[in-house]
């Protein structure tokens, strides 16, 4: 959440369960596994929030449940003031072309047997927004806005590194000119070198066009590179979120307090001078998260309360919320 005016997107007590269903015949449904659970945030205009966490918090899952990839089973998605669950049919479609997405796999989210100007094309054709010499300028102009050379139209995805193929799948989301950009891990599967000049293009174009991103990532460092706030999810619930370097320098949640101290420091004196918290034990499974806290199972100062009710997700001082027992408001 933010503290602040300006949001491009609201999301408020956002939920997504897959339902767990049994039997082959006579199919019964016994269960959900609550992939993102009662999630509320702003991402404000032009800014850059990081969402980090495991393997399997749901971080993906928060952003196409935005994008309305995924239906949400429960609360609010407003963007530029529209919540997006009334929006159905042409004006869907219509609203998307404001939102987009880059995907984590560069090999499997380009279709091998379309040309590269073909793929870049795509979101012209299908939402009818030039044609002709234009859409092939168009085409053109993107390739070059991402560094690439703007003959290379004809040319297949397997004749592209994984680098380069990435930068393709940002021209594609760069198509219609939108305002917000989920960006799913889009340097986990890049080498640490080629990673680097993603993320400073990223970082260019938001600058030259007034980008909004939503960055999940589990590089940390990165993260605080890259964005302007950072929240942190486990197992489906966002635990903390506030400004990049708040987080690092001051982080309140026990499993924050975790996740930075595993930050690596090319700093001899202080690596040994910190302390380094090992979480013990696996992430419950979401079918069946814990009673109370959903972290209590792995947390080091867990109290009673935290085993029998779930913390309020509150502002601990300006503009810095976390969800914790044993963390109380300034002033309080």
């Amino acid at each position: 959440m933010s503290s602040g005016n300006g949001s491009l997107v609201s999301v408020r007590n956002l939920k997504k369960y897959f339902p767990v269903i049994r039997g082959t015949i006579i199919q019964r449904h016994v269960g959900d596994i609550k992939a993102v659970d009662d999630v509320s945030f702003d991402i404000l205009k032009g800014e850059t929030l990081g969402l980090v966490g495991e393997t399997g918090c749901g971080k993906t899952t928060v952003g196409r449940t935005i994008l309305r990839l995924y239906e949400p089973t429960a609360g609010e998605i407003i963007f530029e003031g529209t919540n997006l669950e009334e929006v159905v049919g042409g004006d869907l479609r219509r609203m998307r072309r404001k939102m987009q997405m880059i995907f984590q796999d560069p090999y499997a989210s380009l279709n091998p047997r379309m040309t590269v100007g073909s793929i870049i094309a795509a979101p012209l054709e299908v939402h009818k927004v030039v044609s002709g010499k234009e859409k092939h300028d168009r085409v053109q102009e993107l390739l070059q806005m991402v560094g690439l050379n703007p003959y290379f139209v004809n040319r297949y995805p397997h004749e592209f590194s994984g680098g380069q193929r990435q930068r393709i799948g940002i021209a594609r989301a760069l198509a219609l000119n939108p305002d917000l950009i989920i960006c799913d891990e889009p340097i986990s599967s890049l080498d640490v070198s080629i990673q680097a000049q993603v993320v400073n293009l990223l970082e260019e174009l938001q600058e030259q066009l007034g980008l909004t991103y939503l960055f999940i990532a589990h590089d940390l460092s990165m993260v605080r590179h890259i964005s302007d706030r950072m929240a942190v999810m486990y197992l489906g619930k966002i635990v903390e979120i506030t400004d990049r370097d708040e987080i690092y320098l001051n982080p309140l949640h026990p499993y924050t307090q975790a996740l930075m101290s595993a930050v690596p420091i090319p700093d001899p004196d202080i690596i040994e001078t910190r302390q380094r918290i090992i979480l013990e034990g696996d992430i419950p499974n979401p079918s069946d998260p814990p009673v109370g806290c959903n972290f209590n199972t792995r947390c080091p100062v867990a109290v009673d309360i935290c085993f029998k009710e779930e913390p309020a997700y509150l502002e601990i001082r300006a503009g810095h919320w976390t969800a914790c027992h044993l963390v109380k408001p300034e002033g309080n």
